[in-house]
């Protein structure tokens, strides 16, 4: 079968989001063609270049999310007023009272929360209302050629401020001033960018047998307007909780904003898990907020992400090799992973295990991180001056800071081989990765419990709440003086890791569902007779075998059909029904 993989910010790029699984889900899924549609982040990941790809990836089309030219569209009088009323009923549904999101509260709190604090879906005339908007746009766009000079006109910022002054709306949306609305008119129109794509004709999203995306949010909209087109299924898999993503992203932002933009969110998820097909959570706490978020459970089929275990099992079958007094940290520097609280931890371990060491192995994410780890740093020379074991010994402090690739930690199999255990001292977690890996090595783990940390070790290491030092400190001194109970527990992590979250089980899983959905879809190809009407029975259930299904002189019209005018009828073969 063809599938439509649909990302942002990542695959086929180098950099970016999801780019590993999703290479090895199309590597492994050698007997499916793929066509990419990827929406990339900035200039810098477009200059870097795409992952090689492999040969049955037959297309690959790209957008920009961070640019957009003017596309020199010039609406006519009827056009004008289709787009004012799909806009103004955009933004009526956005600045409702009704349905409401985490945006009445503190915006950080119902975000840390989790999906408790987050509504399931908005009433059905809501979520209508905004799905005949959203399509009436997609409509309009499709018509005339693209939306991005409408998006980007006073028209809409004057549409969103009379929404914002109508009886009825949310109270901090009337409270929006000029520049809010102008901030909010402007993410409207990133966000709706891929409804001005000519990525659903039926050469191309229309021509595929399921969209597949990647993330929820803008990456599954094409998904979206390939349903609304063509009808094509749409499976969404996230692995992190886009909603939850943009209600942090806009804790910072003036009251007026964060409304509007999570209502938007919101509503945009609530439309995605109502059209889509199936729905694959990464894990429960990604499944909790898309039931709060409206996903049918009926849909929702909870499938791992896939990590490569054959590079960690050197590490995993010898575990022996580890130095006893050395605690190990991996992942991304940023202030989300809360290192301050390990370094303090770290001081009340050596206060009872005095020759213990930690190693924080990792680069910093962006300029934020670069500020984080040089905080770190300053913060470790002070809890931990240098020591000597003499007087004419060189200082030496206990915690280093090094990345993959030097010459203490040459790889990440090595970086997890060189302690005893592994630390997690996150404040916010998706899918802890990390803790995956040092499963694969076989390595006990103390972990924070956030995100998605308790469903993954399953018992095989010990968890403690987050902001909490001394909790965190006493886990891993309880440990350290019990290296049976750390073997125990390692032999057990790899156990679970190996039976879980192998790059095979997530292919099988995702290769089940593929031919699931497509069982349940119907056909939708045409083929014509020499007199140019449909031939009945002419694509059975087949024709989703991948190779060849009908000959080469059949006329096949795809699912915008029925066109029969488009071109000169041609006669169908008798090997379309092979």
């Amino acid at each position: 079968m063809r599938i439509g993989l649909l990302t942002e910010g990542g695959y086929p790029y180098v950099s970016g989001d999801a780019r590993l699984w999703c290479d090895r889900l199309v590597r492994g899924l050698g007997q499916h063609e793929f066509d990419i549609y990827a929406l990339s982040r900035s200039e810098r990941q477009e200059d870097e270049g795409w992952l090689e790809l492999p040969p049955h990836v037959t297309r690959v089309r790209t957008a920009p999310l961070w640019t957009a030219e003017d596309d020199g569209v010039s609406f006519g009088r009827r056009a004008r007023r289709r787009f004012d009323e799909c806009y103004e009923e955009l933004a009526a549904v956005l600045c409702a009272g009704d349905g409401r999101t985490a945006v009445d509260g503190p915006l950080s709190e119902a975000a840390s929360a989790g999906p408790s604090e987050v509504p399931a879906a908005a009433s059905a005339h809501v979520a209508d209302r905004f799905a005949n908007a959203l399509y009436g746009l997609a409509d309009l766009a499709r018509d005339e050629g693209g939306l991005v000079a409408a998006l980007r006109s006073e028209r809409a910022v004057r549409a969103l401020e009379r929404a914002c002054r109508a009886p009825g709306a949310l109270r901090t949306a009337r409270e929006a001033r000029v520049p809010e609305l102008l901030t909010v008119a402007g993410h409207l129109e990133r966000a709706l960018r891929p409804l001005s794509l000519d990525w659903y004709e039926d050469d191309a999203l229309g021509s595929v047998d399921l969209c597949h995306a990647t993330a929820g949010g803008t990456a599954a909209l094409p998904g979206l307007l390939a349903r609304h087109f063509a009808g094509v299924p749409l499976l969404v898999t996230e692995y992190g909780v886009q909603l939850r993503t943009h209600y942090l992203a806009s804790a910072d932002a003036p009251p007026a904003v964060r409304a509007l933009l999570a209502a938007f969110h919101g509503r945009l998820a609530a439309e995605i898990y109502r059209r889509a097909t199936l729905i694959t959570p990464g894990n429960t706490h990604t499944r909790r907020w898309q039931e709060r978020c409206g996903a049918d459970r009926a849909k929702l089929r909870t499938v791992y992400p896939g990590m490569e275990a054959s590079r960690f099992a050197e590490v995993g079958e010898a575990p022996e090799g580890a130095d006893r007094d050395t605690l190990v940290w991996v992942g991304r520097i940023e202030p989300a992973k809360d290192l301050i609280s390990l370094l303090h931890a770290f001081a009340e371990i050596r206060k009872e295990e005095p020759g213990t060491r930690l190693r924080i192995v990792g680069a910093p994410s962006g300029a934020e991180g670069d500020a984080y780890l040089g905080h770190c740093r300053a913060l470790a020379a002070q809890l931990f001056p240098d020591e000597a074991e003499g007087v004419h010994a060189v200082g030496d402090n206990p915690v280093s800071f090094e990345e993959i690739g030097g010459p203490e930690a040459p790889t990440l199999a090595e970086a997890y081989a060189s302690g005893t255990m592994t630390v997690l001292s996150s404040v916010v977690e998706g899918f802890p990765v990390g803790l995956v890996e040092a499963m694969f090595c076989g390595r006990a783990t103390v972990s924070t419990d956030v995100g998605a940390v308790v469903e993954v070790i399953g018992g095989t290491g010990l968890v403690v709440p987050p902001r909490n030092p001394r909790a965190l400190a006493e886990a891993c001194v309880t440990l350290l003086r019990d290296p049976e109970r750390r073997e125990r527990l390692g032999a057990a992590a790899r156990a679970r890791a190996l039976e879980l979250f192998t790059v095979e089980q997530n292919i099988a899983a995702f290769h089940g569902i593929y031919l699931e959905i497509v069982s349940h879809s119907p056909v939708r190809h045409v083929v014509l007779d020499d007199a140019g009407a449909p031939r009945p029975f002419a694509a059975p259930a087949e024709a989703h075998v991948p190779g060849g299904w009908t000959g080469p002189a059949a006329r096949v019209v795809a699912r915008g059909g029925p066109r029969w005018a488009a071109g000169a009828p041609v006669r169908a073969t008798t090997e379309a029904a092979r």
